[in-house]
């Protein structure tokens, strides 16, 4: 199976990182390309284009200023799967897999990205900010939807191709997702839909379905699902499968605490 999630605006550079291996992006001089567009703007303009702080603002134009293609980790350079912090990463729990989960979600694992396209969980990257919804103009259009175009579409394809997958398991934001050309994937697209019980009835709430996604890639890498069917089986976190309230490839999950 072939997982598809989002990255996260929180990142951690600071901890002890558990392992030595990496690998390098495989789009670094597409992000050369927006990163030059990056280099152009002054603190203000930044702030303006991603609705940033002052302080936030300062802190990713030094960033970008700083950029460079990371082909070798340093202490500004870390491995994506340990560099990012998010809700998502959270139900990850990047620390509870085993160095034969890390090595089987590096082969079927893709974090989509507004800067990087595509990265492997050990992909080297460095700190940035560049969501994937940004509409910064660019050298192949208005936004970065356009600048990324079939790109990532394509390398999925072939990803998936090599890999044999017999699905694509979408766990990204639609933000993200809908930088996927997905009337040109090769495999059908399994959108997992996560539910909590609050005020009397069943309901997607943000915080708790960004988690659960981490939850399911967790609950895929370790368990090494090879069958759409399997996933029905996730029931991490107090998550059970609901057949009734399921369509096909949307298959639900609830909660009642």
């Amino acid at each position: 199976m072939l997982i598809l999630v989002s990255p996260a605006k929180t990142l951690d550079y600071d901890s002890e990182l558990k392992a030595d291996d990496f690998s390098v992006a495989s789009h670094l001089s597409d992000s050369e390309l927006l990163v030059k567009e990056l280099k152009k703007k002054n603190p203000e303009e930044l702030a303006s284009l991603m609705g940033l702080s002052e302080k936030l603002s300062f802190l990713n134009f030094e960033r970008n200023m700083n950029w460079s293609k990371p082909t070798k980790p340093s202490n500004t350079a870390r491995q994506a799967i340990f560099a990012f912090k998010g809700d998502v990463y959270q139900g990850l729990d990047v620390n509870s897999l085993s160095k034969a989960d890390i090595n089987y979600a590096q082969k079927n694992l893709c974090i989509l990205s507004g800067l990087y396209g595509i990265l492997k969980p050990l992909d080297l990257m460095y700190p940035y900010r560049l969501e994937m919804g940004t509409k910064m103009q660019n050298n192949r259009g208005k936004n970065l939807y356009e600048f990324w175009g079939s790109k990532l579409t394509n390398h999925i394809n072939d990803l998936s191709s090599e890999n044999k997958s017999k699905g694509i398991i979408n766990l990204a934001s639609m933000e993200y997702f809908s930088a996927i050309k997905e009337d040109e994937l090769n495999l059908p697209v399994i959108s997992p839909i996560f539910k909590d019980y609050k005020n009397g009835k069943y309901k997607i709430i943000s915080f708790f379905a960004k988690k659960a996604r981490g939850s399911m890639t967790r609950f895929i890498v370790q368990n090494k699902i090879k069958k759409v069917d399997d996933l029905n089986n996730f029931n991490l976190d107090g998550y059970h499968y609901s057949k009734n309230d399921s369509e096909t490839n949307k298959p639900v999950f609830l909660r009642k605490s």
